[in-house]
Formats: C-alpha cells, structure tokens, sequence
C-alpha cells in the first residue's frame, strides 16, 4: 500500500457550500430577539456604586482577527476538498454471503436461529436490507432473537470532521469459510484457548512446557498459516505474535508484515507493565484478573441461547489478588471493556521522570525529552507547548477523537461490507460436523483432524470454542477487529509525537513465581515506537486470546487504523502555525512516512 501523498492547503470554497461572508447584523438576527434583549439591556443600578462608563467598542474587526476568520475557513475547506479527492477504495469481500444460503458463513448473532443454530432467514433479509440501505428506520426494522442489541451499526456512518471517510480504506477479504487460511486460524485460536493459563513468559524458544512446544508443532504443519515466523517457521518465540496486513491490488490475501518490535522482548508492552503517573494520583500496572474458572459457551444450550442474543446467566468469578498481566487469559480480561492505554502510555511518555516515588515519574527525565527533535518547542526559545498544541493534553485530545474515528471505520467494514462470521459461531459449525455429522458445513481437513480439537474436545466435553467472556463476542461481524484499529490508531498518534527510537530504561516483565512482581527483562534493548507498536497488537490479538476474534480480524485493523491516524494527522498539519516540518514516524511495515 502506497503511503498517502501529504495534503495541499489549497481551498476549494467554491464546492464547500459554506457562505463566503457572515456579518455580524445576520449573526445576531438569527440568535433571536430575546437573546440579544438580554445581552444589551442595562444592569439595574446599586446603591452607592456609580455605574460604569461605556468603553468605545470598534465595530470593525482588527486585521489580525479577519486574517484568523478567513484562514480558519480555508484550512477547513482546503482540507475537506483534498480528503473528497481520495477515491472511495476497492471493497472485496470472500463471497461466503452469496455461497452459502444458509448464511453459515456470515456473522447472524443477536437475530433468532433454529435448533441448529442457523439464522432465520427473514431476519437474516432484514439485517442485509438494514446493510444495504443505511436507513436507520431499517435497522429498527431488524428482528432480534433476544435481550442484547445489535453494537452501533448508524454510528458507523458519522461524519468524522478530519482525515478520510471509512470507505476510503481498502482491507483484503476475510479468510473464506472453507480455506485453509481460515482452518489454521482456527487451529490456532483453540490452541490460545488452551494454553489460556499458561505464564507468557513459556513462549520462548528455550521453554520446555509441552503444551507450547505441541502447539507450536501444529501449527508449522498448517497448509496456510500468516503469522510471524523465524527461519521460515513458527517457534514458541512468534507463537501468538502479530502481524499487520494491508490491501494488495495484486495479491487478493493481502500483504502480511511483521511490525518492527513485536518480536523482541517480552509479549506484554512495556507500556502495560509501568505504573502510570497522572497528577497527584497513580494508576497501577496490576489489574484484576479472572479466575480460570471462567469457561463459558462450551454447553451447546449455553452457545445457542448467546447465538440468538440471550443476556448470559453465569458471570466472571475474580482471583481475589491483583497482579501484573501474567497469562493471555489476563491479557483477553484486561481489555475487555476497552482500557485507557493509550492515555496511559501518553502520561508516561510526557511526565517528566526522576522522582523520588517512581509511581508518580514518568519514563525518562526531564534533561532528557523524548518528544522528536523536530518538534517546534524543542527549537524555540521562549515558549513551551500546552493544551493548545504539541502538549500532553493536545496528544491526549488526537487519541480520543482518534478512537472514535477508528472504531467507525472498523465497524462500518463491519456492516456495510464484510459480516463475517465469529469464532464462537465457528465452533458450533464444528460441534454439528463432528457430533451429529451435519456433513454440509465444509470446515478444512487441517482443522477438523487437529490435535487443538481434539484436546479441546477432551476438556470440555463438546467440540463448542471455549470462551473467556460470558457474553461472549459483541453483536457485530468479527472482520475487522474494532479493538486493534483503536490500538492501531493510538500507536500512530503517539509515534507521531514522541521519538520512537528511544531505548526503554530497565525493562521488565513478570515474575513467574510471583506475578504481583516485576523482575528485570535482560535481553535486546527495546524501544518507544517497538512497545507502542506491541501496546497496538496487546490490545487487538489480546481478544484472540478470549475466542472472540480470528488473527485475521485483528492484523487488517492494523492497516485502518494507521490509515485513520495518518488522516488525521495530515488534517492537523494544516492547522498548525508553528514552523513545523511534519509529524514524521514508522508505519507499521516499517516505512518511513512525513505528513
């Protein structure tokens, strides 16, 4: 995928169909009377305090003011018409909706299924008319099976007022029902469900856990399996890492990468280790973690009531002693109501460190920023950066518009073009395959004959994908992942903004023997833009680890929410007054982009 080009500033205000003059006569006709009453009529007088005199109120606005007006116009309109010129992007999908009437190949859940678990086809048109028109009296049309609702489909289709519109963004399509490609993330995501409980710190290439080592086997057998390797094959070291994938207009499964510093260190980000400083208060690294205990849709009259939009009946049971994340079941448990991160991240990179209580210091000192060197503030001499621009809360104020833009643009993939189907709902084609031979649910031979299945099937009595959430996955389609592209959208904004090739001081990860302590990682040095590229991956392939989502679900994310950030920082370029030359930083294939 080409990096988009940078932005003109040239304006288009012919097209924009905004008024070219205001004045200020028409502004107040249209506040109303009863505003501007209220605005001139005199103050009653008070004993014993003379009234004010009138100072002399110019009606003609300073040059200064008009230069502001006017360029706060063509800025807006420069950058509406340069994001209008980006033609809508190709949108393949992997023709599973039209393959199958049965509509086994498509994300149903939340509308009323049959004993089989098959959708009812006259909720299934209404949906798909919902997806086609857009309308939102549509989708208040669509029959539901049950208490929980469809996830924000008409927010999808909001206006972000920077960067570029969802369909702008090319993703490949979704592995295909039937492929190999989707039967090894299959493999792959029941493998996770198993090794759930197992210390992160095993997937290394010296570990002699034997549930590691026969996964990493199975899954060097696989005929189609797009995750990282090393020397051509996956070791314990890549086992569950991540990669990204972006659109290839010649090759239709996309081009997979490896983001750089995903591979090196610990899996979990330096990031979510750390003690977050914020003000006065902290937040701590150690998290409430849930029980192993917690099993869920693995009884088939449990997983049909959730197919159909049941509100669950059992909830998540806590280990009563908080502690660092330890286990992919912590990290799935982490992020499941969508944490601050990347605020979190941002506090530590911007707070000055060096305190005596590390709890409330920041990364590195203040002798030594880690904003870029191009930074305008670096440069001058007399003033320093704020709320208003290139300060922490500036950041902070990207990263949440960021998130909002990022989740309509993974959700509108959702809806309007993709409707893939979940893992869960994977699972319980599976089930019906091998339980009670439906024979026409075409799962590959690489799956159904796995040692992931049939350990699976030993444990839980049933062939049904072990959840970690008691609802199980959100009521929208899996492809994309919505998480990894809010992930993904924080990594750019904040490699925007700070040096990504700082070396993290005194890296840590967990204590094996004890996971309510840190002990020192010794390894390769490891760096900003590396673990804030793994805080993006932690925090989308984190709800693999749950069930909820494929591999290929979280790695296209990668992409739109690069492509989001990169939008909207291009936007934001144009605003600036400062002498700038450009947020520069690491796209997540490793190339270097300017906007």
């Amino acid at each position: 995928m080409a990096d988009n080009p940078i932005a003109s500033t040239e304006s288009c205000l012919a097209s924009s169909g905004l008024p070219t003059a205001m004045t200020r006569r028409s502004l107040l006709g249209r506040t109303g009377v009863a505003v501007g009453a209220a605005v001139l009529a005199p103050p009653l007088s008070m004993p014993g305090i003379a009234p004010a005199v009138a100072q002399p109120v110019s009606a003609d606005a300073r040059p200064l003011d008009a230069a502001f007006k006017r360029r706060a116009f063509e800025v807006r309109g420069g950058c509406a018409s340069n994001n209008e010129k980006i033609p809508v992007a190709p949108h393949p999908t992997n023709g599973d909706e039209v393959r199958y009437s049965n509509k086994i190949g498509s994300d149903s859940r939340g509308l009323p299924h049959d004993q089989r678990g098959e959708v009812e086809q006259v909720a299934w048109q209404a949906l798909y008319a919902a997806c086609q028109s857009g309308d939102p009296a549509d989708f208040e049309k669509i029959p539901l099976g049950g208490t929980r609702k469809l996830v924000n489909p008409v927010g999808t289709q909001a206006v972000s007022l920077s960067g570029i519109s969802p369909t702008q963004i090319a993703i490949p399509p979704a592995p295909a029902l039937a492929s190999a490609e989707r039967g090894g993330e299959a493999v792959e995501v029941y493998w996770q469900s198993l090794l759930r409980d197992v210390p992160l710190t095993e997937l290394r290439d010296d570990t002699s856990n034997r549930d590691v080592l026969a996964a990493t086997e199975e899954i060097n057998k696989l005929a189609d399996f797009r995750g990282p390797k090393s020397g051509g094959r996956v070791t314990p070291a890549t086992l569950f890492r991540a990669n990204a994938l972006y659109f290839d207009p010649v090759d239709p499964k996309g081009r997979s990468v490896t983001p750089p510093g995903v591979l090196d260190g610990p899996l979990i980000s330096q990031f979510l280790l750390r003690d977050v400083p914020y003000a006065t208060q902290w937040i701590s690294a150690q998290i409430r973690t849930a029980s192993p205990a917690n099993e869920f849709l693995t009884e088939y009259e449990e997983w049909l009531a959730t197919q159909s939009g049941a509100a669950p009946k059992r909830r998540l049971e806590f280990n009563p002693t908080p502690r660092y994340i330890t286990t992919g079941r912590d990290l799935a448990e982490y992020i499941h109501t969508g944490p601050a991160l990347g605020w979190a991240a941002a506090l530590i990179l911007a707070t000055p460190g060096g305190g005596k209580d590390q709890r409330y210091s920041g990364m590195y000192p203040p002798a030594e920023p880690v904003s870029y060197p191009s930074d305008p503030y670096r440069k001058s001499k007399t003033q320093t950066p704020a709320g208003a621009t290139f300060g922490l809360q500036y950041v902070q104020a990207l990263l949440a518009t960021g998130i909002s833009n990022s989740v309509r643009a993974s959700y509108w993939q959702k809806y309007f073009v993709h409707r893939t189907v979940r893992p869960e709902a994977y699972g319980g084609l599976a089930h019906h395959r091998l339980a009670n031979g439906v024979s026409d649910y075409p799962l590959h031979e690489n799956f159904l004959k796995s040692e992931a299945l049939d350990r699976s099937k030993a444990k839980y009595g049933t062939y049904l994908l072990s959840q970690t959430y008691p609802e199980a996955a959100p009521f929208h389609s899996t492809y994309p992942g919505g998480a990894t592209s809010v992930g993904a959208v924080t990594a750019t904004i904040l490699k925007a903004f700070f040096d990504e090739s700082r070396v993290i001081p005194n890296p840590v990860q967990p204590d094996p023997a004890d996971p309510t302590k840190l002990v020192p990682y010794n390894g390769p040095p490891l760096t900003v833009g590396g673990e804030l590229n793994k805080l993006a991956v932690n925090f989308g392939f984190g709800r693999n680890w749950a069930g909820i989502h494929w591999r290929s679900d979280a790695s296209a994310s990668m992409a739109i929410g690069e492509e989001v950030g990169i939008g909207m920082l291009r936007d934001e370029r144009v605003t600036l007054r400062e002498p700038f030359d450009g947020f520069s930083f690491t796209r997540f294939d490793g190339s270097r982009v300017t906007v």
